[in-house]
């Protein structure tokens, strides 16, 4: 009798043998940290320098609204990387490390014949080595850096040229570890983390060419992240004059976190103009490895995807970094492109990140994640539609308790009232609460419209509910008889690290 573990195994077995035969078609992965969706030349934003990404967004299908799952790094990574969403995962806090008995694209790859490598910031929570979730080569952050600093060591800059004093986020004033004075790090551009980052890969992808074998390869950079790494080289890049701060709404100043509440009007201009700065020199590096990808000829023969793990807030609601649910936080890029296979366009369905790796699999023909919470998004990249689009986006934020969806028209967001993390508004909110905001009439998510919305309340509170009870391990386990908000309580407490005390 076939069954789905043979046709799996058959698939898997298939696809090995034709990568023996060098049939199959590379993957490379090109990861960016905190790169918000609206600061790309292709998404309109003229301020933005980013020919390189623009080039290949001219080249590929531009996911126009991509969200991720969770506005934190490493949540967010491990569903890129799992398929799954970070409650599944058991991935909802930062410093969680992903258990290695959890299933990877990375393991799929390997075990249909590629060899695989990372070079760069992953946020696995563990110390890099080769083999690592299915990685033949894991050089992640302990390896880049020591390797980094044994191969480029500093040259000297002059001390004329003022540079940001080390990253202290939370003991220095938020200015400081924000970057408002747009200093540069202290090296120069070949002497750079991310510059480094991208001779390891297009060293990777010259070993390949002369290898033959197929690929599947991870660049994760870290810029943008604060304090927006750019090189000494690019310091008098972008006039901080013009970046006015984004206006806030009627409820953002009781709201905003109390460690951003003293940052100036210049400050926050500062602040904006080193992130631009930074997003200009990940453009640069993107632009090696792509350069080297064609310089190979592997380029038509390779599947490439682009995209951050989540957003990042410059000022919108009086808040910095990302931790929280508006869209400055949650849209991201997201570029794939197979010359010959993909044709470029624009896609204004929603898609999601758990959309990535059961894309990825599909179209690959890599026989499926175990557990894959997303769809494919294969149709849109033959140049149809999906049959049955995504209605919403669903993302969850745990260290607050909180939880998204995001429809077409509206935003609702659910917190439970408890709070883990470093960012206590001004004014915090007692006890549990929501907001709804219609996005067509309100696109800056300033009016929260629940109180006479209570008919959308209730639905939005039945997606959460629904889309948690079909993918949390623990849905057997919720207590019988619990009201809607009840029971979201029930889903969003973190079980990464049971027995840490509730900040409220």
């Amino acid at each position: 009798m076939l069954t789905r573990r043979s046709l799996v195994t058959g698939l898997a077995a298939s696809v090995a043998s034709r990568a023996a035969n060098g049939q199959r078609p590379n993957f490379i992965f090109l990861l960016a940290d905190d790169h918000a969706g609206y600061v790309l030349g292709c998404d309109g934003n003229r301020q933005a320098e980013t020919p390189n990404l623009d080039r290949l967004a001219a080249e590929s299908v531009r996911f126009a609204r991509h969200y991720c799952n969770s506005p934190m790094c490493t949540p967010s990574r491990q569903s890129l990387f799992t398929g799954q969403l970070p409650h599944a995962v058991g991935v909802t806090l930062l410093s969680t490390p992903l258990a290695e008995d959890k299933p990877t694209l990375a393991q799929q790859f390997q075990q249909a014949g590629y060899r695989t490598a990372v070079f760069g910031k992953m946020h696995f929570n563990r110390p890099g080595r080769d083999g690592l979730f299915g990685l033949d080569t894991c050089m992640t952050e302990d390896a880049i850096t020591r390797e980094w600093n044994r191969e480029s060591p500093a040259r000297t800059v002059p001390p004329a040229i003022p540079t940001k004093p080390p990253w202290r986020p939370f003991q220095d004033p938020a200015r400081i570890w924000l970057n408002a004075d747009k200093l540069p790090y202290p090296r120069y551009e070949s002497d750079m983390r991310g510059t480094f980052i991208a001779r390891q890969a297009i060293r990777y992808l010259q070993d390949c060419k002369r290898d033959g074998r197929p690929f599947a390869l991870w660049i994760s950079f870290q810029e943008p992240h604060s304090p927006f790494d750019f090189p000494v080289d690019d310091r008098d890049r972008f006039d901080p004059a013009a970046f006015p701060p984004p206006r806030l709404g009627p409820d953002d100043a009781s709201q905003t976190p109390e460690v951003f509440r003293d940052l100036t009007d210049a400050d926050k201009r500062g602040i904006i103009a080193a992130y631009y700065t930074s997003v200009r020199f990940l453009d640069r590096n993107i632009g090696s490895v792509l350069h080297q990808l064609a310089e190979l000829a592997l380029d038509r023969n390779t599947l490439l995807i682009y995209t951050a793990d989540h957003g990042y807030f410059l000022g919108q609601h009086g808040r910095f970094e990302k931790h929280h649910g508006y869209d400055p936080a949650l849209r991201v890029p997201l570029l794939m492109r197979w010359p010959g296979r993909i044709k470029p366009a624009i896609v204004r369905d929603l898609t999601e990140h758990v959309d990535v790796p059961a894309t990825v699999t599909d179209l690959l023909e890599l026989a499926p994640l175990p557990a894959q919470h997303g769809r494919t998004l294969r149709p849109h990249l033959e140049g149809g539609r999906v049959a049955t689009p995504r209605r919403y986006i669903f993302a969850e934020y745990l260290e607050t308790g909180q939880a998204y969806v995001r429809t077409s028209r509206h935003k609702f967001i659910y917190c439970s009232g408890k709070r883990l993390d470093w960012y206590r508004p001004v004014e915090p909110v007692a006890g549990r609460w929501h907001r709804l905001y219609d996005l067509k009439r309100d696109p800056d998510e300033f009016h929260d419209i629940a109180g006479r919305s209570p008919e959308l309340v209730r639905q939005f509170e039945a997606l959460l509910l629904d889309r948690f009870r079909k993918t949390h391990p623990d849905s057997a386990g919720e207590p019988a008889g619990l009201d809607p908000e009840s029971a979201l309580d029930f889903y969003l407490r973190p079980r990464d690290l049971p027995n840490l005390p509730i900040i409220r």
